[in-house]
């Protein structure tokens, strides 16, 4: 190996050998800077060349001049005279399929004209034209059938090679005109075109060259489309539409109707792009919502319709226009072979694929560098990466090259490691379709395939001039190096003859950068001695990896052998294809299918398996899918086809189901007197043998005997303006279902989305608002219907408030009107009187595939639905779960009464707290999880508990929240922080945990008996501070004092409250304050109204457990949820409790708080100075050590 290295070292770098050539220089284009080159080819020896002076500052071109050799390039004709030598031509056309027609534009600046040519350029006619051509469209097979695009944006037909034109339409959008692909000639002359309506809407229309008059025009696509999105291609019709701020893509496959393109239902695309429609199949690059840089490849049935991922990430970039480009290369000569380069992690790679995506791989990295050096490159930590951009120029080429002529060969730049860099670049190449690959050179070059790769040309990428060329005549196993010319030369760009048969070659360029443009003519028949003879040839058979079933079959090529220098001619396809056993690598992944790890393909989490049924009617029958289809263009047979293949089922009889009514233009708004076209949609039932009944709400009824009757809509006219309530039933033997939508007879809105609750309690308020999009439309009216009220509720706000009387599931529906545009949502909420609800988080693994709308949010909770079930196994009757909005992604799990059973509330509630404990068990268990797609587990987390509180006027308070608002709302020390406070108060009272809060407040006054000023922060503050060492004040006398501070209220007796609220609850000292604070109102349904004395006693008291939660800022909150009293202390407050109280014994701790100071307006500003004085006359307060204080009555 190394012997041979070294003998093939030698000779690329020593070996130097002339190469016959001729030169010719353009006198007088010195000045040109761009130039045109065309070949005709074909056993043609005329080449023509077009050079101009563009002037940048003037954006036009100045001079011109055309030239033409008709002896390979050996000699040049300056043709200005032939033209005119005053016209300056501006660009050169050659019909692509007579290339002895040539067609000159003029420099519109001057004059509008064509020259036209049918003899090779040897003369030329020429024909004014009316309008100002900027690019023409040749017809693929009939050689004088043009279209012409002008600059004002009018499109033009010919067809007579631009003698005579037409006018075909105005308002053409640019690029967006193309000729019909089809094998039936009889409609070889349509016309596509994008074109915009005098209101700016761009439509596609179609028509036949000769006449496109409005009444001669189609309209394949019904409404409007996005601007600049009209393709055809090959047999397919592409367009885009935009609706709700989601681009949505259409397709039609040999001029069938539009249908959507099918993609995955979250890929949810921003951009996309077909890169090839060949074969009968399409393959396109989709930029998803959560890609920026990188996008992913599907492809496609053979209509365009259905798509399936073949490769994900895939790199892009910027063309110098601004154009993406894919980095996604399809080796010619070989069907169904791709590289692209992925992006992996933050490193791009390059990957291969035989079967047009179904596998890819990385490409293996040779075995040794240009030296014959072992190079240590083990897969898949490092692979040979390749750059993939291919040149738009046709004088120069790309980063990597293959050509149909020489199948097997690809010649690419790229590098060896673990992945794609802009640096250390070298040249490799593959003899055998990448199986292997060589290095060739260690810098950039320009490979050309001459004499159907049995010649290979490679010039150095440099900006210095050269004289230097290398050949290979043994697809690159060896080089030898060759003089093109003597003088180094500053090359511009190479041009091969057509068709790749012949060995002449033209390098043009410039000696020096203000020399006239040279053209060295390169004939390499020289080289060699004879014509290759079949003895010279061998048979390669295709093969991946050793496999050699490359899309189902095993193909033979005739290739020279590598150590035979001989011309090989024209080019003979591949000797022999015969089919292989179809095997499970000739099936891809079903529409709706993902492939696992373990190779099979199982049904996505959002993919309905009854969806394809839906259409069918008992007696007929529907293919079934197997999770799998044949690759397209795979030619495989018998094996495990017929397992693989999708069956003939015979439809289920079905009850009609998921009805859905719409009108055809998906607006529920129209005008009085006009056509108004509804459309029915339904997901289940027998379309043929359905009956349909129909009230337009107007009075009028229609019905139709079976759903195919209404496949075209069902018109109606509404002769008055309202809003109307169109109803429809359809029914069969086995059951029936409805529909109905308001219609109005007259605002621009794209999209709304009603946001409920999904489980609410038994007339408690329940707040429902509307999200529109865009969110700024104007004035906007809201419609509301609520349950079975048939009575709407008409407002301007978006945000309405009500509640469900009666048990069950309750509907609201919503209609949003701005301008003349209508669109409507429907909800449905749960109402009982008791349930459970679990708060709910997930890994964060799912962040990274929520798009966060409610579509994914609704089925995504299905799945999570399914996995609590499975761990848990409650009834599926008893639980719903409801993904929230926004990010990180939580949910919330509702725990239902089981509604077959009956029995007392204190029965029901504690069986639906035995099911939250059962759950929150499983999922602290991590028994609870799903996976999202292949490889992507999630697994579902407890966040916290509450409970539904049957008291309106006391709702689910949580102290923590309470705590962050004490700080918000308070005017007099909003620098004191309440959290500290909370957490100090417990650390400095760790033996105390049952002191009183009453204790406290008295021993602020205490404290301070001079300083009437300081807030009621600060006191709380302070408290802690000074009152380390007394954690024993009895809550006995101060609880006696405040009833003797009560003359009006003997009957009262809060001893005896505070010490009953204890003897209630002796087993409850593990109740932690939050759930207590809940628990305490289920104590009391009768009761709603709770003493805050026995309030703030109880929760001290039973709060040993949870000594990280202070009571202190509750009630703290308490002063301060009274605007109107914000200086009030809290002592007034507990001594007020008592005077105000007398009748009513349990007080609600919520609604007090705002009663205390509607009853007490002439007491907002009671200071403690006043009540300092007073608790010391009447009650001989006896202060000792600030340090240790106590208090005697």
């Amino acid at each position: 190996m190394r012997d041979e290295d070294s003998e093939r070292r030698t000779r690329f770098r020593a070996e130097e050998f002339e190469l016959k050539t001729n030169s010719f220089s353009l006198t007088g284009d010195s000045a040109h800077n761009q130039a045109m080159v065309h070949w005709s080819g074909h056993n043609s020896s005329v080449i023509l060349i077009l050079t101009k002076l563009y002037d940048y500052n003037l954006g036009s071109i100045t001079e011109s001049s055309l030239w033409r050799s008709t002896d390979y390039g050996r000699t040049y004709e300056k043709l200005n005279d032939k033209v005119g030598l005053k016209t300056i031509l501006s660009y050169l056309y050659v019909c692509p399929t007579n290339k002895r027609k040539i067609m000159l534009l003029t420099d519109p600046e001057l004059e509008s004209s064509l020259m036209i040519s049918s003899d090779e350029g040897a003369t030329y006619q020429k024909y004014r034209l009316n309008f100002y051509i900027h690019s023409l469209l040749f017809h693929p097979k009939q050689e004088d059938w043009i279209l012409a695009y002008s600059i004002d944006q009018k499109l033009f037909s010919s067809a007579e090679f631009g003698r005579r034109w037409l006018l075909l339409s105005e308002a053409v959008a640019p690029n967006r005109f193309y000729w019909t692909v089809t094998i039936s000639s009889r409609d070889s002359d349509l016309v596509h075109l994008e074109t915009k309506t005098a209101e700016g809407h761009a439509q596609y229309i179609m028509c036949r060259m000769s006449n496109c008059s409005e009444a001669a025009r189609g309209k394949p696509f019904p409404g409007f489309i996005d601007t600049n999105s009209l393709i055809v291609q090959d047999e397919y019709v592409f367009v885009q539409l935009t609706s709700g701020g989601r681009p949505h893509y259409f397709v039609s496959y040999r001029r069938e109707p539009f249908a959507q393109m099918k993609l995955p239902k979250y890929s949810m695309p921003k951009d996309m792009h077909v890169i090839s429609t060949d074969e009968n199949q399409v393959f396109v690059a989709i930029q998803e919502w959560n890609q920026n840089e990188t996008y992913n490849l599907y492809i496609s049935d053979t209509r365009g319709i259905f798509f399936t991922l073949a490769l994900e990430n895939v790199k892009s970039s910027r063309g110098p226009e601004g154009n993406v480009m894919i980095d996604l290369y399809e080796v010619a000569g070989i069907k169904g072979m791709f590289l692209a380069n992925k992006k992996v992690g933050s490193k791009v790679k390059t990957f291969i694929t035989y079967n047009k995506g179904r596998d890819w791989n990385l490409l293996q990295a040779p075995d040794s560098d240009l030296k014959g050096n072992a190079v240590n490159c083990q897969l898949p930590y490092c692979s040979l990466h390749l750059h993939l951009k291919v040149s738009e120029n046709p004088y120069t080429t790309g980063n990597i090259a293959s050509r149909d002529t020489a199948p097997g060969i690809i010649v690419a730049s790229g590098n060896i490691g673990s992945e794609l860099t802009e640096t250390e670049i070298s040249m490799f190449i593959s003899s055998d379709a990448g199986n292997t690959w060589r290095q060739i050179f260690d810098e950039e070059h320009s490979v050309l395939f001459l004499d159907q790769g049995g010649v290979l040309v490679a010039m150095k990428h440099t900006s210095l001039p050269i004289r230097h060329l290398w050949l290979s005549f043994d697809e690159g196993r060896s080089w030898s190096k060759y003089t093109f010319t003597s003088t180094p030369l500053f090359v511009d760009g190479v041009l091969g003859e057509p068709g790749e048969e012949t060995l002449i070659m033209t390098v043009f360029g410039h000696f020096s950068h203000r020399s006239e443009w040279q053209l060295v003519k390169v004939d390499y028949k020289s080289i060699f001695e004879r014509r290759c003879f079949p003895e010279d040839y061998l048979l390669w058979q295709l093969h991946s990896q050793g496999e050699t079933c490359i899309m189902g079959a095993r193909r033979t090529y005739r290739k020279r052998k590598s150590e035979h220098k001989c011309m090989q001619g024209k080019y003979a396809r591949a000797v022999s294809s015969e089919p292989c056993v179809c095997t499970e690598s000739d099936f891809e992944c079903d529409y709706g299918f993902e492939r696992h790890s373990n190779g099979q393909c199982l049904p996505a989490f959002w993919y309905n398996l009854s969806s394809l049924s839906k259409d069918c009617s008992l007696g007929q029958s529907y293919l079934n899918s197997t999770g799998y289809r044949k690759v397209v263009s795979n030619n495989c047979t018998d094996g495990v086809r017929e397992q693989y293949t999708a069956k003939p089922q015979q439809c289920p009889g079905k009850a009609p189901h998921g009805l859905r009514i719409n009108t055809l233009d998906g607006k529920l708004t129209a005008e009085q007197g006009h056509n108004v076209t509804f459309v029915l949609q339904l997901e289940e039932g027998d379309v043929h043998k359905t009956n349909i009944q129909v009230d337009f709400g107007d009075g009028i009824a229609a019905s139709y005997a079976n759903l195919s009757a209404t496949e075209d809509g069902i018109k109606h006219v509404y002769q008055n303006v309202g809003i109307f309530r169109v109803t429809v039933k359809v029914e069969n033997n086995l059951g029936s279902d409805s529909a109905l939508l308001y219609l109005h007879i007259t605002a621009p809105l794209e999209h709304i989305h009603l946001l409920v609750p999904f489980v609410s309690t038994k007339n408690k308020e329940i707040n429902a608002s509307v999200v529109l999009w865009p969110s700024h439309v104007g004035t906007v009216t809201y419609v509301w219907w609520l349950g079975n009220n048939s009575e709407p509720i008409i407002s301007l706000e978006r945000i309405i408030s009500f509640t469900f009387s009666a048990e069950g599931m309750n509907s609201i529906t919503v209609q949003v009107t701005a301008g003349n545009k209508i669109l409507q949502d429907t909800k449905t909420i749960a109402v009982y009187e008791q349930f459970q609800s679990l708060r709910l988080s997930f890994s964060p693994n799912l962040d990274d595939y929520n798009p966060d709308i409610p579509e994914w949010r609704r089925d995504i909770s299905h799945v999570i639905k399914k996995s609590l079930l499975s761990a848990s196994g409650v009834n599926s009757q008893q639980i719903l779960v409801d993904v929230l909005p926004g990010l990180p992604t939580s949910a919330e799990l509702f725990i239902l009464p089981n509604q077959w059973e009956t029995g007392e509330n204190k029965k029901n509630s504690e069986d639906l707290v035995q099911i939250s404990d059962l759950f929150i068990n499983k999922l602290h268990q991590e028994l609870a999880h799903f996976e999202l797609k292949p490889g992507v587990r999630v697994l579902v987390h407890a966040a916290h508990l509450t409970a539904a509180l049957p008291s309106p006027s006391c709702p689910t308070v949580f102290i923590l929240p309470y705590c962050l608002h004490l700080v918000l709302l308070s005017p007099s020390g909003p620098t004191v922080s309440i959290l500290p406070c909370c957490l100090h108060l417990t650390l400095l009272s760790p033996s105390c945990p049952t002191v009183s809060i009453l204790s406290y407040c008295l021993h602020i006054v205490l404290l301070s008996p001079s300083c009437p000023t300081v807030s009621i922060l600060s006191y709380c503050f302070h408290l802690v501070l000074l009152s380390p060492s007394c954690p024993t004040v009895s809550i006995l006398p101060y609880c006696l004092h405040l009833v003797l501070l009560s003359p009006s209220c003997p009957t009262v007796f809060i001893l005896s409250y505070c010490l009953h609220l204890v003897l209630l609850s002796p087993s409850c000292s593990t109740v932690s304050i939050l759930s207590y604070c809940l628990h305490l109102v289920l104590l009391s349904p009768s009761c709603p109204t709770v003493y805050i004395l026995s309030y703030c006693l109880h929760l001290a008291l039973l709060s040993q457990p949870c000594p990280t939660v202070c009571i202190l800022p509750y009630c703290l909150y308490l002063v301060l949820l009274s605007p109107s009293c914000p200086t009030v202390f809290i002592l007034s407050y507990c001594l007020h409790l008592v005077l105000l109280s007398s009748s009513c014994p349990t007080v609600s701790i919520l609604s007090y708080c705002l009663h205390l100071v509607l009853l007490s307006p002439s007491c907002p500003t009671v200071s403690i100075l006043s009540y300092c004085p007073f608790l010391l006359s009447d009650f001989h307060f006896v202060l000792q050590s600030p340090h240790c204080p106590t208090f005697v009555i």
